[in-house]
Order: C-alpha cells, then sequence, then structure tokens
C-alpha cells in the first residue's frame, strides 16, 4: 500500500488490538445494523464490523487507502472515498432502504472531530446513536455534568439529544503514529425525545458560546457583555433561583435553557 500524503487530517491510526475489541463490544453490531464509520483508514475497524453488521458504509478521504479497503470485496461492505464533512447523512442512509436508523462510528482525527460533531448534532434525527474514539479533552467536554470544570456548551448541546457516556480512556502508545494527548472513548446514544425543545438552536449555541465566554467571570458578568440589561439579568437570575456569584460551570442545563427563553422572550 502506497504511504499516503495527505498529512492534515491527523489521524492515528489503531494498533492495539484489544483496544479494537472493546470498541467493538460496544459499538455491538448487528445483522438489523446499518453502521456507517468515519475514516477507515487501514481497515483495522472496517472488517470486524462487515463480519458482524448488516451492512457497513465506510468513509475515507485518502485516496491511498481505498485500494486496500476495497480489495478484499466484501458484499456488505461499501468504501466511499469522501470528505465526511461534505457527506449528507440523510441521503445517504435513505438510500440504503434500512428500517433502523445508522450507526456513526469511528477513530475521529483530531483535525476534524469540531465541525464533524456539530455536523452529528445537526443531522442526529437519522442518526440511532454514535460511538467515537476522540481526543481525551473533547471526550470529557461533551459528557461532563455541571459543577465539572470541563462542563461547557458542547455538553449542554449534546446532553439535550443524547445520552453520553465516557467508557475508556486510550494512552498514545494504543496509536501509531502515538499523538501528544490521551483519547477516549464515548457512546452517544440518541434521546427518543430530547431533554429540551429549543426552537432556535443556533441561537442557542450563540448564547451558550457568550455564556462561557470568560469562565473565570461570574455568569451575570457574562450575560451583561452580551448586552443584556443588567436589571433584566438580575430578574431572570432570582426568577430561576441563580446566585449572583455562581460562574457558568456551575448552572443546569434546564437553567440555561430558562435563561434562553427567558431573555430571547421564546414561549416555553
Amino acid at each position: 500500500m502506497k504511504r499516503t500524503k495527505i498529512k492534515a487530517l491527523g489521524q492515528h491510526f489503531l494498533k492495539d488490538h484489544d483496544v479494537l475489541k472493546k470498541i467493538i463490544r460496544h459499538i455491538s453490531p448487528s445483522k438489523e445494523d446499518l453502521i456507517i464509520e468515519i475514516g477507515a483508514g487501514k481497515g483495522a475497524l472496517t472488517f470486524f464490523l462487515a463480519a458482524k453488521a448488516g451492512k457497513v458504509i465506510a468513509i475515507e478521504k485518502d485516496p491511498a487507502f481505498i485500494p486496500f479497503l476495497q480489495k478484499k470485496d466484501i458484499p456488505n461492505l461499501t468504501i466511499l472515498e469522501e470528505d465526511i464533512l461534505k457527506v449528507n447523512f440523510s441521503e445517504l442512509i435513505k438510500a440504503q432502504n434500512f428500517k433502523n436508523k445508522a450507526k456513526l462510528v469511528g477513530n475521529l482525527p483530531y483535525s476534524v472531530s469540531s465541525p464533524l460533531l456539530f455536523k452529528v448534532l445537526q443531522e442526529r434525527e437519522v442518526l440511532s446513536g454514535c460511538v467515537f474514539l476522540l481526543q481525551k479533552e473533547v471526550a470529557e467536554r461533551i459528557c461532563s455534568q455541571p459543577g465539572s470544570k470541563n462542563y461547557a456548551p458542547l455538553s449542554i448541546l449534546f446532553q439535550i439529544h443524547f445520552s453520553a457516556k465516557l467508557l475508556f480512556l486510550v494512552p498514545p502508545g494504543s496509536f501509531a503514529p502515538p499523538p501528544k494527548v490521551h483519547s477516549a472513548l464515548i457512546s452517544l446514544e440518541r434521546r427518543d425525545h430530547p431533554l429540551f425543545l429549543i426552537d432556535q438552536e443556533e441561537l442557542f449555541r450563540q448564547f451558550l458560546k457568550g455564556a462561557f465566554k470568560h469562565r473565570r467571570k461570574v455568569l451575570r458578568k457574562n450575560l451583561e457583555i452580551l448586552n443584556f440589561p443588567l436589571p433584566l439579568i438580575d430578574e431572570a437570575l432570582g426568577k430561576f433561583g441563580i446566585e449572583r456569584n455562581l460562574r457558568p460551570e456551575q448552572i443546569s442545563i434546564s437553567q440555561f435553557v430558562s435563561l434562553f427563553n427567558f431573555f430571547y422572550r421564546i414561549e416555553e
């Protein structure tokens, strides 16, 4: 196989077979499953999935890996040479004629993890869940609860729609080449009904971004920086039982939703 010329993807390939087996167990593929794999690479996960799932669509951007992936000619495995950020999950899944929604899995390249996660949020309706190997800090951010230093807008945005669990940590030595950071496997199981209905999701995302912008400042100050009048801020904090000296990471998801609806006059 030719050495890949694509360096910008930041991909680190999993070489630890024990870790690979644990990942397979958590994905738990069955013949009823349609699985979309992100970044098939050298096929370490791909071929195991195809042996157990009903259908696997492996998406790989680097053309150097495509001939190797196609060589085995597995009937229920489709290889797509695509940029995952440009793939329309809804159209792809609809074309497969599977009764179940798709599972999205993969060892996510660090360089695309952030935009890909927001893509998952946008196209969540066609997904039953995800199992991702991510940079440890990102994984902790998604799964953190109020009161944690890692609790952030990403925690809130995902946990409204998914049950998020950090499953286990993976050290750098499990990869080739080894990354400079630890990784973690997370599962995201989509909720049948979101915790809260958000009418204007992009506006809510921007609101959270502003509320967490200065983490050392109290929430009250961050809201003032967002140009809400101080009397209105104090009214809102009192209405929802939020003390004036609390920082954004100490505020629950339900309180953030209530504050958002209050400030933007959205009917609950």
